[in-house]
């Protein structure tokens, strides 16, 4: 009997990920593209925070699966370390927390641990935040922090361990059909033949598809990071997802701190070039200093420092803020992994596991219909592509 041939399109986190779980399920040949080099999109631009604290039970179930895998994975991983040492918080001002104590109740429901902590309590716990006295936090206990060039690089060493055939510098231009089946796709090298083909190509996602008459309301905003020069006193808090401020905050390799902030009043990027690269976007020099502002008492150890890099990447949300991760119903063969709002590195242990399983055997272990790419009517997508939207209308959704 042939061997089945799975190709992956997109060589960041959820790629990797779907490769390294294809081969784990004793899958056939696992063949992924990367227009760039590993992780040169997104991924490597990401803050790696992690919490199983979300808004839905197919959220809350999926992330129960990344969590428990990127422990796992911490162990498994040569040079990969999962910090989970303090969980992970987010911070609620008194306007916010009506709606995250409406969720309390779901988590418990599927026993995912929770702390709800006073202001004081916060501080007691970790004397370097500082939030205001109204305000809340929950911490989850089994949540955490990557760094993600320690991540992709141990992840890239296993699945080459495992077999994956990477290949690099090779844009995919189309998918190629027979009918209403994918076959293979057509690249920069030829074409290539398959049974599957999962796309995971994040911001390059719609012109793919659009060469295959498929279209999927995502959408793609910028986002900065920016990490100090090493801190004189230790930084010791959990990673904050803070809402009330704009972004978040965590510590970083060799006693640094990360902070990260949404560009609220940006438009989405429109990109319809495969040879479009995150690069190109620039830094907008105001977005720091604002950032800063919102911080700065939260974080007192902000003050003054210098900082050693500044990245830019781009968030995909979908029209409803939820992930689209699934099959296409209409196209036997083609699989989708996107639109992870600005949790794609948080999920992917999950995204990539629940993608395997489509793909090696027809159906998952959890319920994913509500992520179905196939939830969406053609009119509503088409006017959502045809809209601009500014960062802040989007779904407010944090890793």
């Amino acid at each position: 009997m042939t061997e089945r041939h799975a190709i992956i399109i997109g060589g960041g986190v959820t790629g990797l990920s779907t490769a390294y779980h294809l081969k784990r399920l004793g899958y056939g040949e696992v063949t992924l593209f990367e227009k760039d080099g590993i992780g040169a999109g997104s991924s490597s631009r990401a803050a790696g925070i992690s919490t199983g604290l979300l808004w839905t039970e197919t959220g809350v179930l999926a992330r129960k699966t990344a969590l428990r895998r990127f422990r796992e994975m911490s162990r498994e991983l040569d040079g990969y370390t999962f910090h989970n040492e303090h969980g992970c918080l987010g911070l609620f001002s008194p306007e916010l927390w009506p709606g995250r104590e409406a969720l309390l109740p779901l988590y418990d429901a599927f026993d995912v641990p929770y702390q709800v902590l006073s202001a004081a309590e916060i501080r007691r716990r970790w004397p370097a935040l500082n939030p205001p006295s109204d305000h809340l936090g929950v911490l989850d206990p089994l949540g955490g922090y990557s760094e993600p060039p320690e991540y992709l690089a141990a992840l890239t060493r296993r699945v080459l361990q495992l077999g994956v055939r990477l290949i690099e510098g090779a844009t995919v231009d189309e998918l190629v059909l027979a009918g209403d089946r994918v076959t293979g796709v057509a690249t920069s090298r030829g074409v290539v033949t398959a049974d599957a083909v999962v796309v995971a190509n994040y911001a390059w996602i719609l012109p793919l598809l659009a060469s295959a008459g498929i279209a999927l309301p995502a959408k793609t905003f910028v986002h900065q990071r920016y990490v100090t020069r090493p801190m004189t006193v230790p930084f010791v808090a959990p990673p904050v997802n803070a809402d009330p401020f704009g972004g978040y905050v965590r510590p970083a390799e060799g006693n640094r701190i990360l902070i990260g902030a949404e560009t609220p009043d940006r438009d989405d990027m429109k990109v319809k070039q495969f040879g479009f690269r995150l690069d190109e976007i620039t830094d907008d020099p105001a977005v720091l200093p604002a950032v800063l502002e919102r911080f700065g008492d939260f974080v007192p150890a902000l003050e003054g420092v210098e900082w050693e890099s500044r990245k830019v990447g781009l968030l995909s949300f979908s029209m409803d803020g939820e992930p689209i991760l699934g099959p296409f119903g209409k196209v036997a063969g083609l699989f989708v992994g996107v639109c992870f709002h600005s949790g794609g590195f948080s999920y992917n242990p999950a995204s990539g596991y629940y993608l395997a399983e489509f793909v090696a055997n027809g159906r998952t272990s959890i319920d994913l219909g509500a992520f179905s790419p196939d939830r969406f009517g053609a009119a509503e997508t088409a006017d959502y592509l045809a809209s601009t939207v500014p960062q802040r209308n989007a779904a407010r959704r944090r890793h």
